[in-house]
């Protein structure tokens, strides 16, 4: 049996890190414990799989038995890198009819989206998740599941996994990867770690020049740089009809969107839509606000203070007088429901339905870019003809805002008052809007082509075909 406990070619600094690390990840077990239940209080899933999270399967693998080409192996963590990856697992799929595949991931969500994503390749396409990064459990993985080879969606950097994966001679790629200045930073800081994880790496494909360049600081070469996978994303014609259909029933008033919100940001746009929002005569049609929380086990929260704000008084202040509206969530838009066209809000508490939102908005205010999270995906609001607003934090989509600012699919502000000003600027102003949505569908297109570039770039790496 091979020992994860991987000391060759390692400095004595990093033979001391690595095992150090190890040790903090057995002692941190339990506090993983409860870090599951206390999730699976909002997000039941959490219970569900644990055994996978340490290595373990319920049961042998279906193949384990059968003369079967060994699988491909990807990694994509949550939502966002599983979507981007959709495109990459149907072209291994097309180019390997006889080889099974294995998805895994981090997160519930992450897991139910390759679902839903991928379903239609039935019995080919395994999930579990990803086990931590403890080397017992990462070696019961590699033993287990026996990958030809192994992709890692956005540089996710884990030193027992690559060892574990050197070991067992599994050759691993990171694609997709980016890398922004406050991860180089913590990269310098743990170097006796990340330093040797990324050597281990086979091949690295980099977003763009930006991150190649950051990566090099850490002591590693990117061996492409191929853009940015999101890209190439396909539009479900499905649901941009959806899309088109709610916007029907909303009537002939603004209708701004709030796209994968985060804590926090959530009371910030209330506020300032109470501010600018509220008619102060009834000189033109209300506008609607749109809020689609990113995370699913946030839907509860996030009603109760949109809740607040319709009755005037969220956490012990007045946003505004009563409003007298009952709050409308995703099941009104299947509904008959006469409220459509006159609701101040509608929560979106929906999963697997972002591109039918978009569809929906005149303009998306993009969650995670008001307060510093780094901004959630504006790639798939712009490929739907959605502009977007950007508050200042960028830096998850570096390259794109700033391409998507320069074609000017979107534009940028400083903070949730200015954001929810603009929006109601653009939608009030025909011409722009329509400018800005045309922009921005020609900005998604002249940028795919990543997966074609990150596939040449893995040739070497990749099983041949039989």
């Amino acid at each position: 049996m091979p020992d994860c406990r991987i000391d060759g070619g390692r400095s004595p600094s990093e033979r001391r890190a690595l095992r150090a690390y190890s040790w903090a990840w057995r002692a941190a077990v339990p506090l993983v414990g409860g870090y599951l239940l206390w999730r699976s209080l909002r997000q039941p899933e959490y219970r569900r799989h644990w055994g996978e999270r340490f290595g373990w399967r319920a049961a042998p693998r279906p193949d384990a038995s059968a003369s079967l080409p060994r699988p491909i192996w990807l990694h994509a963590v949550s939502v966002g890198e599983t979507a981007a990856a959709v495109p990459v697992i149907r072209h291994l799929a097309a180019r390997y009819p006889e080889r099974p595949l294995l998805l895994t991931h981090g997160t519930p969500t992450g897991r139910q989206t390759g679902r839903e994503r991928l379903g239609d390749l039935g019995d080919r396409l395994r999930q579990r998740y990803l086990p931590y990064d403890l080397p017992g459990a990462v070696d019961r993985f590699f033993r287990d599941e026996q990958p030809a080879c192994g992709l890692i969606m956005e540089t996710e950097v884990w030193p027992n996994l690559m060892a574990a994966a050197h070991v067992h001679r599994v050759p691993v790629a990171s694609i997709n990867g980016r890398l922004s200045g406050k991860s180089l930073v913590r990269g310098l800081r743990f170097g006796a770690l990340i330093r040797p994880a990324l050597a281990a790496f086979h091949t690295v494909v980099m977003q763009s020049a930006a991150d190649a360049g950051r990566l090099q600081q850490l002591g590693r070469a990117a061996d492409a740089v191929a853009g940015n996978l999101k890209f190439d994303q396909p539009v479900s014609e499905a649901a941009r009809a959806m899309g088109t259909a709610w916007r029907q029933r909303f009537g002939r008033r603004p209708v701004v969107l709030a796209a994968s919100t985060r804590e926090g940001e959530e009371a910030l746009l209330l506020e300032a839509w109470r501010a600018r929002a509220v008619p102060t005569d009834a000189g033109g049609p209300s506008p609607l606000l749109l809020i689609v929380p990113r995370h699913p086990n946030r839907f509860a929260a996030v009603a109760k203070l949109m809740a607040e704000y319709l009755a005037g008084e969220p956490a012990g202040k007045s946003f505004s007088k009563p409003l007298g509206k009952p709050l409308l969530r995703r099941q009104a838009l299947d509904d008959p429901d006469p409220e459509l066209e006159s609701a101040p809000l509608l929560l979106g508490d929906s999963m697997g339905e972002m591109q039918a939102w978009y569809a929906a908005a005149d303009v998306t205010i993009m969650g995670g870019s008001i307060l510093a999270f780094g901004s959630q995906n504006l790639i798939e609001a712009n490929a739907l003809g959605c502009p977007v607003v950007l508050g200042p934090s960028t830096y998850n989509f570096e390259q794109a805002a700033a391409e998507s600012l320069a074609a000017g699919a979107s534009v940028q502000v400083a903070d949730a008052g200015e954001a929810v000003r603009t929006a109601l600027a653009i939608t009030a102003d025909p011409v722009r809007r329509e400018r800005m949505a045309v922009a921005a569908a020609q900005f998604a297109a002249a940028h795919r082509g990543a997966t074609d570039r990150t596939l040449a770039a893995l040739e070497a790496m990749l099983p041949p075909v039989s």
